[in-house]
């Protein structure tokens, strides 16, 4: 056996702390803490479906759901979740081939820091806001409408905005504003700051009965959620989505038991009818659903399962 010289012993000792100093080097480096662009894209006949996610907001589900707490806490429980949950945000870009519309616009800066993600996403799904040619809101709480617009400029500069005439009746009200409490102003000013600069360019368009918008999409009146509350109906070569808006909150909860209300709603006896009739009528047709609340990308469809349902996420797939 030939022992190594001193000379070779330095050099292996160099090596092998060269060798650590370059592990700790990489052990060192910091965290990403940053989710890939949020946005999703897939096809329904001839169409393009886009969702786009404006980001997650905490919302604690078990003070908010019209449930015992500890029941609420039982059911997030079975789905490996809890009270707070990062609630999904989104918005919904559809092309038509002729029309791009997007449904619903997010929150912006209206809910704080952790919301606002959508115009960013739209870009990096390839597409830009003066492309846009409709907006169909679902209805105008703030984090449907947030994102319409920025600094009272109208974000999406081409595009019609189309809500409910009774949501808009309602919430673009300065005397409903001024006669409000303190703390449900912001209910009004969200919806005046986001939708009044498209009111004032003469883009504002209120629907005032279920009707075809654009070939291929309708819009169908359910309220409950807000008085103005509307579902919108997307079909192409025999295939459909729907997207329920806000006739849902909390996928863990109220597929199982639809019957749970929420303290959003403004009369949750009729929100509770109609998403039982969602419910129903997607477990039946086998069609697509989508919601903004639903954990992105926020498709999937409906199975009866018991004396409720079961929410089945899409099959991650690449649009072709």
């Amino acid at each position: 056996m030939i022992s190594p010289t001193l000379t070779q012993r330095a050099a292996v000792v160099v090596a092998i702390a060269g060798a650590f100093a370059a592990s700790a080097v990489q052990a060192a480096a910091p965290m990403a803490k940053f989710q890939a662009p949020g946005f999703y894209r897939t096809t329904l006949g001839d169409f393009e479906v886009t969702v786009l996610n404006d980001g997650t907001l905490d919302l604690p589900v078990n003070k908010l759901l019209k449930q015992p707490p500890a029941k609420t806490d039982a059911a997030l429980a079975k789905v490996f979740d809890k009270s707070p949950i990062q609630t999904s945000v989104n918005g919904f870009l559809i092309n038509t081939g002729s029309k791009l519309v997007l449904i619903d616009a997010g929150a912006a800066s209206l809910f704080g820091p952790t919301l606002g993600q959508l115009l960013g996403n739209l870009k990096a799904s390839g597409y830009k806001p003066e492309q846009v040619d409709e907006i169909y809101i679902t209805h105008m709480h703030s984090d449907h409408v947030g994102g319409l617009a920025s600094n009272e400029q109208r974000v999406f500069p081409n595009a019609i905005v189309r809500a409910g005439k009774l949501d808009a009746d309602y919430y673009l009200s300065q005397a409903n504003l001024d006669k409000a409490p303190p703390e449900g102003k912001d209910s009004f000013q969200g919806p005046m700051l986001s939708v009044n600069p498209y009111v004032k360019a003469g883009k504002f368009q209120p629907i005032i009965a279920n009707s075809e918008l654009v070939p291929g999409i309708k819009s169908y009146f359910n309220g409950g959620h807000t008085v103005g509350h509307i579902t919108y109906v997307i079909e192409s070569k025999g295939q459909k989505l729907v997207l329920l808006g806000d006739l849902l909150h909390v996928q863990g909860v109220q597929f199982d038991d639809p019957g749970v209300g929420i303290q959003f709603d403004t009369d949750s006896t009729v929100a509770i009818a109609e998403r039982k009739e969602a419910f129903a009528a997607a477990a039946k047709g086998g069609y697509l659903i989508g919601a903004a609340h639903l954990s992105f990308p926020g498709l999937g469809h409906v199975r009866a399962h018991g004396k409720g349902y079961q929410y089945v996420p899409v099959n991650y797939t690449q649009p072709r």
